[in-house]
Order: structure tokens, then C-alpha cells, then sequence
């Protein structure tokens, strides 16, 4: 469940509250815990709020409690010491199980996420958005597209035991492909929802004896009512997004 609070979008009822993104995601979260397994919030949608999105995102993180799985999206990655201020923010200062980072600067701007116990780097390998094609998927001279180079490289400097990768749903032919490079790796799979995603598609390629999949949707259900019912339309929606998920598992 992608937790993406935009406050011109949030029901106009919560806006008198002391805090309404805390007060949108907690409605949300009580109301979908049943239907899903993670919750990741997009950390962009808290910061440019200034430092009151900070205390909503520590807020929103502490009411998920340990019993869902808690990505940070921030797509972070830095040198290598600021990587690691990174990876202490969000394991050890908020408590994230995860946070989602971009690979293009190396290893060593990668490994600080790798060295906290339990904790895991989502890598970004072939994303949802149309900007995908514009370097992800050039070909280089070895006859590959860029973004398969990126998945079998950084996979070397962790396991799939703490390392996981980003690929959109919006790319149901490459998901054969990803898993002869990364049959272990758990993916997280945007672009299911508002995208238009085939989960069919994702989830007969992309599954595999562990599951192996994290299908992510975010605006296709928090969004889906902006009524003061807009907590019980949402888990109507991921209710519905679950269902469609059964017959595959």
C-alpha cells in the first residue's frame, strides 16, 4: 500500500484536524491492514511539507507498528558517508524496514544500506514511469539495455536476503528477463492501478517459489473516494486489488 498524502487531494474534512496526513494515513492504515503486507510511504509528499511532514512521516511510521513491513520511499544515494547517514535515518532514527535507492553512483553508495541486520535496500532496476526508456533501456555495447547491466551488478553486492529491486508493472515483457538475472530477489512492482500495470502478466513472470513479489498501489485506492467514506472505499479498493492477487498465489 503506497502512502502518497497530497494535501489538495486529501477529503476537505480532514483539513481542520491538527494534523491531516497523519489523520489521512492512519484512516487508511486502520482500514486496510487486512489487505496488504507492507505500507510504503513516498517520502516527497512529506517533506515538501517542511519539517511538520517529518513529524506526520514519524507518526505514520510508528502507528504501522511492526506488524506490516515499512518502505521508505526516498530513492536516496550518495557518496558513501552520505549514504550512511541515510541508512541510520531511516533504519535506526525512524524505523523503516527499507528504503528505495538509486544505484547510478556505484557500490559504495549503495553498501550503507546494506550493513544494518534485517535491513534492506530496494534498488531501482526498470521503473513504471515514461521516463524509463529515456536511459534505462538504451543498449550498450555488450548487446544488453542498460538496466539489465544495473540489476546483475548491484546484485552482487548484496542476496536476497537484504536486497530487493524496483521493476514496473508497465514492463510485463521484461519480467522473464529480470528473473533469469535475480530468481531470489524480491520485487517491488509499481504501476499496478492508476498506471494501468498488468498484474497478470507481472505475476505469471514475475513470481516465484517464495512469491517474490511486492505489488505496490498507491493512488488507485487511497484516492478512490474524498468523502468522509473515503477509508472504507479504500479498503473496498485493495480488498478488490487482493482478489485479484488470490488466484495467483
Amino acid at each position: 500500500m503506497g502512502l502518497d498524502p497530497e494535501l489538495s487531494k486529501l477529503p476537505p474534512h480532514l483539513l481542520d484536524t491538527e494534523d491531516p496526513v497523519f489523520e489521512f494515513n492512519r484512516q487508511i492504515i486502520d482500514a486496510t491492514r487486512d489487505y496488504c503486507v507492507a505500507y510504503k510511504p513516498n517520502l516527497a509528499f512529506f517533506e515538501a511539507l517542511g519539517p511538520a511532514g517529518w513529524v506526520s512521516f514519524e507518526r505514520t511510521v510508528s502507528h504501522i507498528g511492526k506488524s506490516h513491513f515499512v518502505i521508505a520511499d526516498a530513492k536516496r544515494g550518495d557518496i558513501g558517508n552520505t549514504s550512511r547517514m541515510y541508512a541510520d535515518a531511516f533504519f535506526n532514527q525512524y524505523g523503516c524496514d527499507a528504503v528505495t535507492v538509486a544505484p547510478y553512483m556505484g557500490e559504495d553508495s549503495l553498501s550503507p544500506f546494506l550493513e544494518t541486520p534485517e535491513k534492506w535496500a530496494v534498488v531501482l532496476a526498470l521503473t513504471s514511469n515514461k521516463g524509463s526508456n529515456d536511459f534505462q533501456r538504451l543498449q550498450l555495447s555488450a548487446g544488453e539495455p542498460l538496466w539489465e547491466t544495473v540489476l546483475r551488478e548491484t546484485a552482487r553486492w548484496g542476496s536476497p536476503e537484504n536486497m530487493m529491486f524496483v521493476v514496473g508493472a508497465t514492463h510485463p515483457d521484461a519480467f522473464a528477463r529480470v528473473r533469469e538475472i535475480v530468481p531470489d530477489n524480491f520485487l517491488l512492482v509499481p504501476g499496478v492501478g492508476a498506471q494501468g500495470g498488468d498484474l497478470a502478466a507481472t505475476c505469471r513472470y514475475g513470481l516465484n517459489s517464495e512469491t517474490g513479489l511486492l505489488i505496490n498501489s498507491s493512488r488507485g485506492i487511497i484516492y478512490a473516494d474524498n468523502s468522509i467514506h473515503f477509508a472504507e472505499k479504500a479498503a473496498e479498493e485493495a480488498r478488490k486489488l487482493q482478489s485479484e492477487m488470490a488466484p495467483f498465489l
